[in-house]
Order: C-alpha cells, then sequence, then structure tokens
C-alpha cells in the first residue's frame, strides 16, 4: 500500500456532466415538505433531531441484544467522519468497504456522507480479482475491512493497489498489520479533532451540495465488466423520499435488514428506514435470518424473491416430512388460499364456502407460515428479481402482503411499487412520485427522474450508451405500460435468445412457470442458437425424498437422484404440466438434473440471488452439450 497522500486524484473523472444531461434538466421534484433533506448527512441528523430514539440501531452481540441511540448514533458517525478528514481524506476522494451488514456498515457509510467522501461497497462473497479491480478502478484511499479472516482472503491482492493507504478493521481484536488501524481507533482520533475543532464537522457537511457524488456501486457484472454506478445524495434522497412517500411507513414500525448492504435495494431502505423514525435491527446473517425473524418479530421485511421461495418449500417440506395427511392438508390450504386471494385480487366476492375454508387453512396451515416471519407482519416488500405470481398468490391468500417492485442500482434504486393502495398481481406495480416511465419501441423500459444516475464512473462510453438522445435511461428490460398505469417486466433485454429457427425466447416468465413445481428448486433456460430450449434443473431433494419413500424408490444421494429415470421422468412431467400454454417453439424439449445448488459463492449467481447465465453457461458447458448431442 502507498503511504504517499494521493491529493492530485480527488477530483471525479466525470464522464458525463450532469448539466449536460437531459435527464437531469427534466429532474425536478415536487418536494414532499418543506424541510426535507437535500443530502444524505442532512437526512441522518434531522432524522435523529425528530425521533431522538433511544434504539435506533439494534444488534445481537454475545447472545443479546444490543442498541445504539439516536445521539450515540450521530456522535460515532461524526467521529467517523473527522477520522477520515484526520487521514487525510478530503471531499471526492474515494473509500472502499467490505464487510457483512452491521452497525458499523451503516457508521462508515453515514461518516462517508458526513465528510463528503464516496464510499464503494464490495460484497463479501466477491472473489479477491474482483475486489482488485473495484479498489483500483474506485482509486480507494482506505479500505474498511470487517476482520483479520477478510483480509487473509484479499492480502494477495493489496500490494496491487498502489493508491491504498490505510486499512480500518471493524473488528479492534483485528491482527495489527501495517498501516492499519481498528474503527474505534479512527473515532476516537475524530473525536479528538473534534474537540479540537468543534465547527469542523459543520463545515464538512455543510460543503456536500445535493449533486455531488455520493457512492460508487459496481454492478454485479451478470453482462460484462462490473461498472461504478455514480449516485449523487440528490439521487439516494430523492428515492427514499419518493419511495417513502408511496407507502405508510411509521416509527412504529420495525424491519429486519437482510440482504446486503453493499446492494442498493437494502442500503437505500436503511435510510428510508432512518427517515422514517424505524427501530433498525440487523440479522446476525442469512443463515441465521430465520431465528431472527422469530425473536425481532418485524413489522416490515425487506427481501428477493429467492427468500420467500425458500420459506415456502421449507414449509411444504415440513410438512411431507410429517406424514401424507399432513402434506395433503398443506397442499389443499395452499389451493383455498391462491383461489381466494385471486378472487380478491380481481374484486370478485368471496363465497362463503371458500370463506369457510379459507378460515380453516388459515387455522390449520397460515398462521404457522406467518409465525415463520416472525407474526407480526404488515406487509414485506419484493424486489432484485422477478417474483412469481404464484408465490405471490400463496404469501396474499396466507395473509403476508408482499408488494413487488422494480428498479436499478442505476435508478437508486426504485422505480416503481405496489402498495396497499394500489397493487396488481403479475406487475411491479406503478412508478413512484417523481419518476416516469416510457416503453421504447423495442419493448425496453426508459425511465426519467431525480433517481437517475449521473453515469459510470471512468466509463463515459458506458454512460452515454446508457442514455437515449432526450436523456433517458435505458434499463436494459422488457416491459409493457397496462391502461392504469402498472408496469409489467417481461424479460432482461440482454437475455433474450434466439433458436436456430430465428425464434426469440424470453427464458424469465418460462422458468417462472417451472418453478411453481414442488420439484424445482432452481431452473435455468438455455437454448441460444439451438434447435429447442432446454433446462439445467436443480431439483427440491427433500421433495424428491419423500416420493422416492411412497414410491419406493431405492434413491439415497443426489447424484442418483440426477441420473434415475423415475426422476428425470418426474421432472419432465411436471414441466410438460406447467408450460402446456406456452408455443411450441417455447416448449423446454429436454432436462439436465444438477446435483449441486447454483449459489453466490459458486458463481452461478449475484449477491442479489440473480442468475448469471453468461457463468451458468461456461460452467455447464459439457452438461448442455450432452443434452443437445442425444439423439
Amino acid at each position: 500500500m502507498n503511504q504517499e497522500s494521493s491529493v492530485e486524484n480527488r477530483e471525479l473523472i466525470l464522464p458525463l456532466a450532469a448539466a449536460e444531461t437531459q435527464n437531469q434538466k427534466s429532474a425536478a421534484r415536487i418536494p414532499l415538505y418543506a424541510d426535507e433533506p437535500k443530502t444524505l448527512a442532512e437526512l441522518f441528523i434531522k432524522a435523529a433531531e425528530k425521533h431522538n430514539r433511544a434504539d435506533a440501531l439494534n444488534f445481537k452481540t454475545g447472545g443479546e441484544w444490543k442498541r445504539i441511540s439516536s445521539l450515540e448514533m450521530i456522535a460515532r458517525i461524526e467521529h467517523i467522519a473527522l477520522g477520515l478528514y484526520a487521514l487525510g481524506l478530503r471531499k471526492g476522494d474515494r473509500i472502499a468497504l467490505l464487510a457483512a451488514n452491521s452497525p458499523e456498515w451503516t457508521l462508515t457509510d453515514a461518516g462517508c456522507q458526513f465528510a463528503g467522501v464516496i464510499d464503494a461497497p464490495v460484497y463479501t462473497t466477491l472473489a479477491p480479482n474482483a475486489v482488485e479491480y473495484i479498489i483500483k478502478d474506485a482509486g480507494a484511499r482506505v479500505l474498511f475491512l470487517e476482520n483479520a479472516e477478510s483480509y487473509e482472503r484479499l492480502k494477495i491482492i493489496l500490494p496491487k493497489c498502489p493508491m491504498l493507504e490505510k486499512i480500518v478493521f471493524f473488528d479492534s481484536t483485528a491482527a495489527k498489520i501495517e498501516n492499519s488501524m481498528s474503527l474505534s481507533e479512527l473515532e476516537t482520533t475524530g473525536a479528538k479533532l473534534k474537540e479540537a475543532n468543534p465547527n469542523l464537522i459543520k463545515d464538512l457537511t455543510g460543503a456536500i451540495a445535493p449533486q455531488d457524488v455520493a457512492t460508487l456501486i459496481y454492478t454485479s457484472g451478470t453482462t460484462g465488466e462490473p461498472k461504478g454506478v455514480m449516485l449523487t445524495h440528490s439521487n439516494l434522497v430523492s428515492n427514499v423520499l419518493d419511495a417513502g412517500a408511496e407507502h405508510t411507513f411509521s416509527p412504529k414500525d420495525k424491519p429486519l435488514s437482510v440482504l446486503p448492504f453493499s446492494h442498493v435495494f437494502e442500503r437505500t431502505g436503511m435510510y428510508l428506514y432512518i427517515q422514517n423514525g424505524m427501530a433498525v435491527y440487523y440479522a446476525e446473517s442469512i443463515e441465521r435470518a430465520a431465528d431472527n425473524l422469530l425473536e425481532v418479530k418485524p413489522t416490515l421485511f425487506v427481501a428477493v424473491p429467492r427468500i420467500f421461495e425458500k420459506a415456502y418449500a421449507r414449509a411444504k417440506t415440513k410438512a411431507a416430512q410429517l406424514s401424507p395427511l399432513k402434506e395433503q392438508i398443506f397442499d389443499w390450504a395452499i389451493e383455498v388460499g391462491k383461489e381466494y386471494a385471486l378472487r380478491t385480487e380481481h374484486g370478485q366476492p368471496i363465497p362463503r364456502l371458500l370463506a369457510v375454508k379459507h378460515s380453516i387453512a388459515d387455522r390449520v396451515v397460515f398462521s404457522k407460515l406467518r409465525e415463520f416471519f416472525g407474526g407480526n407482519l404488515s406487509f414485506c416488500i419484493s424486489g432484485g428479481a422477478a417474483l412469481s405470481e404464484d408465490i405471490s398468490l400463496i404469501f396474499t391468500g396466507a395473509g403476508i402482503a408482499i408488494m413487488q417492485g422494480y428498479g436499478l442500482t442505476e435508478t437508486s434504486p426504485v422505480v416503481t411499487t405496489n402498495t396497499g393502495m394500489h397493487s396488481r398481481l403479475g406487475t411491479v406495480g406503478k412508478p413512484i412520485r417523481n419518476v416516469r416511465v416510457r416503453i421504447a419501441e423495442d419493448g425496453e423500459i426508459e425511465v426519467s427522474g431525480a433517481n437517475v444516475m449521473l453515469g459510470y464512473y471512468n466509463k463515459p462510453e458506458a454512460t452515454r450508451e446508457a442514455f437515449t438522445a432526450d436523456g433517458w435511461f435505458k434499463t436494459g428490460d422488457i416491459g409493457t405500460l397496462d391502461a392504469d398505469g402498472f408496469l409489467k417486466i417481461t424479460d432482461r433485454k440482454k437475455e433474450l435468445f434466439k433458436t436456430s429457427g430465428g425464434k426469440y425466447i424470453a427464458p424469465s416468465p418460462i422458468e417462472q412457470l417451472i418453478k411453481a413445481s414442488r420439484f424445482v428448486s432452481q431452473v435455468v433456460l438455455v437454448g441460444n442458437e439451438r434447435n429447442f430450449p432446454a433446462a439445467l434443473v436443480v431439483p427440491n431433494f427433500e421433495q424428491l425424498e419423500n416420493y422416492a419413500k411412497i414410491k419406493n424408490l431405492d434413491i439415497k444421494s443426489p447424484a442418483e437422484f440426477c441420473t434415475h429415470p423415475r426422476i428425470i421422468d418426474l421432472i419432465e412431467r411436471q414441466i410438460a404440466e406447467l408450460t402446456q400454454n406456452l408455443s411450441q417453439y417455447e416448449k423446454v424439449k429436454r432436462i439436465a438434473l444438477l446435483e449441486n445448488e447454483l449459489t453466490v459463492e459458486g458463481g452461478e449467481l449475484t449477491p442479489t440471488l440473480k442468475v448469471k447465465r453468461r457463468v451458468v453457461d461456461e460452467k455447464y458447458q459439457a452438461v448442455i452439450e450432452r443434452i443437445y448431442a442425444e439423439k
């Protein structure tokens, strides 16, 4: 790491001047109230003054829940900001932040926003070479790490990052290395500076303008090299205020934070929680989230579809393991719930018999599903990927409303959302306040508003390609707007593939249909430039084990399940039944069963659990070739 101060490289290289983009010219907002914050620093300060909670941030350590008050939160944020200043960082400098969700993550992020320092969050699951790319591309001068274990994983790439001057560990017990310090030491340094210069923190926060870049968030790279998305204070604050206006949030709400802060979805969610005076609870980890849900009993839960899919699959498997009768009762209840939800969705009257059935189903099945989420949920918010209509109906029928929305990193992220007042099955809702959506001639969704990014850092050509001639952001998603303004996503523009017969196929809707099978955990459609589409399927092995017992099949390992003719036939019949209404050219002709789940660690999924199709195609190339080689 270079110990020299890189003062000459403090100015951002803007690939697109803000004043020159049509999007920024048309980004005037309708204020929610006269004193709304203009920067993230103002958001934190005003929220703390207004709500002044004793339990603003809550975390578990040593088996006990601890809390941080609003006053303590602001004090620590100021100390971190001044600690960065003491290290020589000034407005426009960059740091990288790689750690799991924790109060320290939030405080460090906010400290950067108070100091005018731009942070670049890094997913903890990224490979070292990908971390190196972000540190170097961002020009990060300081790297915040969770613990010594994180350092050991990354130490091979750190000498290749010449601008990096200091490492700051959240864990005070982390092994001391050259040019490192703990976060507590950084805070102590900042506290001393505040004592010596009490007005400095106000000078720093006062120097921040709404159009200043707040963060560089690197896209997950599903379609190529990651790009640093430049989001300004105005982008993020406007999205917090305008997305929040669509829902009835209050200080009485209690969210459990599970998704990684490295993704803008959860991070903007955190700002929204703070703005609305909520008591935020940090899940200990994804693995411990189920236990934390029972402990915290949140009223609000933000998640990606995969979490809801797994919760349903777990409940289904548990019923099947109890007895065949319990499984039949579970299946009956789910169908009753779906019918009830569908009638409610369409504004149809509920027949008396259905109401009685739903009441019984609620007592014997749905109440237990609600208990999984703590039993106190007002509603859930789903984003990051498409939520299947089947899962939506199941949870709605069970009394757990899931408000599906749509957005991208480049839009800070929320573009549209369903709400308690305005919701439509199969859509991602209507555009939020001050955001406009239109559909291009080729079906691509285009967005304009104060939430749209400044551009891609150091990538002027990519920035120009991302906007239309009149300044609208091109999302890369294909969709439609109905007569009432509800947006429906049909697929990713770059994920459409063409068969050798010239037919274009959108894989996501077909995959959603197939995942309705209780025997399917994950599925990826393949077939670009092939005669027909095929599917790679990761089975739900717990469901298959129950099936094997019922059918007296002597199958034990996942590998045996994936090659057994009866199991392959079962999955093929399930897929055929679920996709019978598709056009002939869209129907899956062959399948291959995979014994290992697609994971973030394996590189097949993004940190928000979206499939990296290019990686899957490369990793399972031999399997795909075998599918198409079979006669």
